[in-house]
């Protein structure tokens, strides 16, 4: 009995949510321990991780030349293998409080639908060489559904939107099992980027993505709002050379994002299509289930209930859906093995 106490003390399960712009880790029995920018810094010289996640985010864009800040993790998938295996090691060790550095821990990790196998097996790689024992892959939909508390075994239909920074995953399930998925790798980096763009050509000015993102959290929107916002930036002026301060309306960022966010309603449109005609009734009485921190854009839910007609509701903790349905599934691996991609 000691023994088995001892080892539970020691394997501790993850649930991780490697995404584009964050990564949660999920501790069985303690809850979610990491929240952190999926980025890291390395010196060009030797190599070296200089800073991950928050301190990492906090260089973006302000790094000597040595140093250079990477976003390992690309449309919701693995696009330098060597760094999100360096990124995903740190944030192993610092869920287990840097120690215990031998254990080997079972993972469940929520990936994007209609993933490739060559992504699938990237994830799966960096995850075994960070030190897991076991890995498991499960659709972020489903994973959101579940953190969202959604009832996904019942024989009827549940919609969820999961709006990351990467990817819009959107799924319709019933009885554990997704019945129609579709991811578009439009979400929260291309509404950062269309901002970027929309200042540069209509101001001439530059600014960079912390600032765009700052733009998009204050102003940003997808429905006109109930009282006109206005927001001070500064960049640097492109013709003129210096930095200058202009002030900049949601309208004008409404305008910016508008053609990211039709992208993503008519992603919704088509999944309610291709529904079939008996879950479709249970949608129109459940509607969807909007989650991600892409779902935090101001008015989105109002859009979406115009376009679709359908009642919408915002997840309870949009951000942290994903993991917290990984996070369900180590205590649960009869559903673990019914909705794994394995």
């Amino acid at each position: 009995m000691a023994l088995r106490s001892l080892f539970s003390l020691f394997s501790s399960d993850l649930a991780i949510d490697l995404g584009t712009a964050n990564t949660c880790v999920y501790v069985r029995g303690k809850g979610i321990v990491v929240n952190e920018p999926s980025i890291i810094a390395i010196n060009k010289v030797n190599g070296r991780v200089e800073a991950v996640g928050r301190e990492a985010k906090e260089m973006l864009g302000r790094t000597p030349g040595n140093i250079v800040a990477i976003k390992p993790m690309k449309d919701g998938v693995i696009a330098d293998f060597e760094y999100t295996e360096k990124m995903l090691a740190y944030f192993i060790r610092k869920a287990h409080n840097n120690r215990n550095v031998w254990v080997r821990p079972r993972i469940v990790i929520g990936v994007p639908s209609e993933i490739t196998q060559v992504e699938k097996r990237a994830v799966k790689d960096s995850a075994y060489r960070a030190k897991a024992s076991e890995v498991h892959l499960v659709e972020e939909a489903m994973a959101a559904a579940i953190g969202a508390g959604m009832p996904i075994t019942e024989p009827s239909g549940n919609m969820i939107v999961d709006i990351g920074g990467g990817t819009t995953d959107i799924a319709v399930i019933s009885l554990a099992g997704i019945v129609y998925s579709k991811a578009v790798r439009v979400a929260g980096n291309e509404m950062d980027e269309a901002i970027i763009q929309y200042v540069k050509k209509t101001y001439n000015l530059l600014i960079g993505e912390r600032t765009a993102e700052a733009i998009k959290m204050e102003v940003g929107s997808a429905y006109p709002l109930e009282e006109k916002m206005t927001m001070e930036i500064k960049g640097r002026h492109l013709i003129e050379g210096v930095p200058k301060t202009i002030t900049i309306s949601d309208e004008e960022i409404r305008e910016a994002l508008a053609e990211t966010v039709n992208v993503i309603v008519d992603a919704v449109r088509v999944a309610l299509e291709r529904t079939p005609p008996e879950l479709s009734a249970d949608i129109v009485d459940r509607g969807i289930v909007l989650t991600g921190g892409g779902a935090l854009l101001k008015n989105l839910d109002k859009r979406l209930r115009e376009e679709t007609g359908l009642p919408l509701a915002m997840a309870e903790d949009p951000l942290s859906s994903v993991v917290l349905g990984a996070g369900k599934m180590l205590s649960d691996f009869n559903l673990l093995r019914k909705i794994s991609l394995d």
